[in-house]
């Protein structure tokens, strides 16, 4: 059954239209923006497909590259959904921008994900924070796994000093999936925090990001 088979208080853009977007479920959200399905497959069921287990949070860090695995996902689809994910990830960062970060540690969390839980690499990315924990920016300054490329303490604090950040939140993914600190990450942070001392810029926590998880080093006592 497509869009069209449906009663017109059932379809998705109707219902959204009559009850808001919170009425819809995920895959209807899906629907709206896909729009049409192919042949031997209705909208609904390229919806779900594309979801997969992970759901919406697993989508969000879909690439180009597993968008052009699933049949029936033409480059102008693949193009919107892609684009709808980078909007995500920007109004994210808005919202940090302009509010304090730390009131919503969550909200860090979340960002992170959308930022670097899709890479297929590590990254190792800096958040600079004012001093009421507002994002100034972000920086992805190096990659690599942290066993192959060295993190450079003076490039992090020069990059902090170029800021004027008062603090900082430290951030790395790893793509294998698991998010327990290694022997390395914790020794890296100590040098960071004793690094970014020396300059009166204190380190919040070092998050580490894989798919779907995310592991504050703050949050387990290892800072």
């Amino acid at each position: 059954m497509g869009i069209k088979d449906l009663p017109t208080d059932a379809r998705p853009r109707e219902k959204l239209l009559a009850r808001g977007p919170q009425a819809l479920s995920d895959v209807e959200l899906l629907a709206i923006l896909l729009r049409t399905g192919m042949a031997g497959k209705n909208v609904f069921q390229l919806s779900e497909e594309l979801l997969g287990p992970d759901g919406i949070a697993g989508l969000l860090h879909a690439s180009v590259q597993s968008l052009k695995l699933v049949k029936g996902l033409g480059p102008a689809k693949q193009a919107e959904l892609l684009a709808v994910f980078e909007l995500a990830r920007r109004a994210l960062s808005q919202r940090l921008k302009e509010r304090a970060a730390f009131h919503t540690p969550d909200a860090v969390k979340q960002f992170l994900q959308l930022q670097l839980a899709h890479k297929n690499h590590e990254v190792f990315a800096v958040l600079f924070l004012d001093h009421q924990n507002r994002m100034l920016a972000m920086e992805e300054l190096f990659r690599g796994t942290l066993s192959q490329t060295s993190v450079y303490p003076r490039e992090v604090v020069l990059r902090a000093l170029h800021h004027q950040a008062a603090a900082v939140v430290l951030s790395h993914n790893h793509p294998s999936g698991s998010v327990q600190p290694s022997r390395a990450d914790e020794h890296l942070t100590q040098t960071l925090k004793a690094s970014l001392a020396l300059v009166d810029v204190r380190v919040l926590d070092h998050i580490i990001v894989s798919q779907g998880q995310t592991l504050s080093m703050a949050e387990q006592g290892l800072m």
